[in-house]
């Protein structure tokens, strides 16, 4: 689970919350203002940080800023505190998080920081197949040797990850986990070795790194697929010779951290294609679990969509609903392409959509059957497949068609109805209902809404500051509590 780090007083509704965090599972660790926090996560990180709205938010999210230290920050305060709530999200906070804490609300908040599909109830596996990929990582966890996680997106690798590191020696140590492809060279260095003071614009500090933040423990280097072929030397380095070397440091720094590797693309091919280099894959491959995409485990699909309805009935305060027999049917004949990811919103759609006492087929609304494999497909194939783990029927909106494939001036009818409806309108107008629309679609999540749009999370998350400072309804995932809705 997450290491969380409260900020402010313990004595009242912020201690309760952080109560119910440890509860949960969670890492606590406790400072009492925003200068102390600032040097807590330059030496230890954390994946989450709760502020009391009565600290001065911005700073700290600022100074974290300057300092590419990367932490969302959840604002803390009384439920009817509207404006310092308002003041804290437009100064930088991820979220706020009203007080007194909901327990599903911090349940929600611990998983999103954790990064897991289904946190709250463990993995359901009934399949062969995947139970016996469970059975191998169990059997390699109290091992030391580094692992490489293969699979689709949406398969479950960071659970598996986080499996691995809770079945060997290690567990009492940390679980930090690092998304490769999430961050632009320059910071991922930063953020995997550390930097000393002054060693760049804003390194105010020296900053411990997450090999160091993982030690004793487990780091897991998540889409290693996508890092920096210059990185991948340094990298090799500090796995061959345990010791690293922070950014401006002058002497090396001795680590002893459990690398866990996981990525969905093909690493071999990458090594042939001279994208990665060949020592660092047979560094990274003593042991290698492919996790089957959903639609190699057939067993797993009804137990897990029957988990998910539970789970989301719950949390609505909907009553639970037994799948009806065409519903059953159409989940275990549909492919999947979005994985136990696509599922999860499916059934979240659907326990909310259902009418009478069962989950029936129109609930469902799944995608068109799609069996292609994600290994080596295009950005924009990738940009489809978040559409469907989003839970998109629809085939592209008219108005973002091409026409390429046509004749010069034989456009067809329905792209021409589209370009009309958009004639009149602003670009901006444009851009702010399409990315609204595509985050309701999927259901508030900031992840899959990025990848649907093609523009990286910051970009979104500084767009969604703007529409809430407009007083717009900004619509958050499930559990969260969001200004403006």
């Amino acid at each position: 689970m997450p290491r969380v780090l409260i900020i402010g007083s313990l004595e009242g509704e912020l201690g309760q919350a952080a109560r119910l965090a440890r509860a949960r599972g969670a890492t606590i660790a406790h400072v009492n203002g925003v200068t102390d926090a600032l040097n807590r996560l330059r030496q230890e990180g954390a994946d989450v940080a709760l502020c009391e709205v009565m600290h001065d938010v911005g700073w700290l999210v600022r100074a974290m800023q300057s300092e590419r230290i990367q932490c969302p920050v959840v604002a803390c305060g009384p439920e009817g505190g509207a404006s310092a709530a308002l003041r804290a999200i437009r100064e930088g906070a991820s979220d706020f998080l009203p007080l007194p804490p909901d327990a599903d609300l911090i349940a929600a908040m611990l998983q999103a920081a954790a990064g897991e599909a289904d946190a709250a109830h463990g993995m359901v596996v009934q399949d062969p197949a995947m139970l016996a990929v469970l059975a191998r990582a169990d059997q390699v966890a109290r091992a030391e040797a580094s692992v490489l996680i293969t699979g689709e997106s949406g398969t479950g690798k960071e659970l598996v990850a986080r499996r691995i590191h809770a079945k060997s020696r290690r567990a009492p140590g940390p679980f930090v986990a690092l998304n490769c492809a999430a961050l632009p060279e320059s910071l991922l260095e930063s953020e995997l070795f550390g930097h000393e003071k002054g060693a760049f614009s804003g390194a105010v500090a020296q900053r411990k790194g997450k090999f160091e933040q993982a030690e004793h423990g487990t780091l897991l280097l998540d889409e290693i697929g996508e890092m920096d072929l210059r990185l991948q030397a340094k990298l090799l380095r500090a796995i061959q010779e345990r010791e690293i070397d922070r950014l401006g440091g002058k002497l090396p720094v001795r680590v002893d951290v459990r690398i866990l590797a996981a990525t969905n693309r093909d690493l071999m091919a990458e090594v042939r294609a001279g994208r990665f280099r060949e020592d660092l894959y047979f560094r990274l491959d003593v042991v290698r679990l492919r996790l089957p995409p959903l639609r190699e485990r057939r067993g797993d699909t009804l137990p897990l969509a029957e988990a998910f309805a539970a789970r989301f009935a719950d949390l609505n305060g909907l009553p639970a609903r037994p799948l009806s027999a065409a519903a059953r049917a159409a989940l275990l004949s549909h492919a999947w392409p979005g994985n136990v990811r696509e599922m999860e919103n499916a059934m979240h759609r659907a326990v909310l959509m259902a009418e009478g006492p069962e989950i029936g087929l129109e609930a469902l609304d799944l995608a068109e059957p799609c069996s292609a494999s994600s290994a080596g497909r295009t950005p924009a194939a990738e940009r489809r497949q978040a559409v469907a783990a989003c839970g998109s029927t629809a085939a592209p909106s008219p108005a973002i068609r091409s026409p390429a494939s046509q004749p010069p001036g034989s456009a067809p009818a329905e792209f021409a109805e589209g370009i009309a409806a958009l004639v009149g309108r602003s670009m901006e107008e444009v851009e702010r209902d399409l990315i609204l629309g595509t985050l309701s679609h999927c259901l508030g999540n900031r992840t899959r809404a990025a990848e649907v749009l093609g523009i990286s999370i910051r970009a979104l998350r500084n767009k969604l500051q703007d529409y809430r400072a407009l007083g717009l309804p900004v619509t958050a995932a499930p559990g969260y509590a969001a200004l403006g809705q």
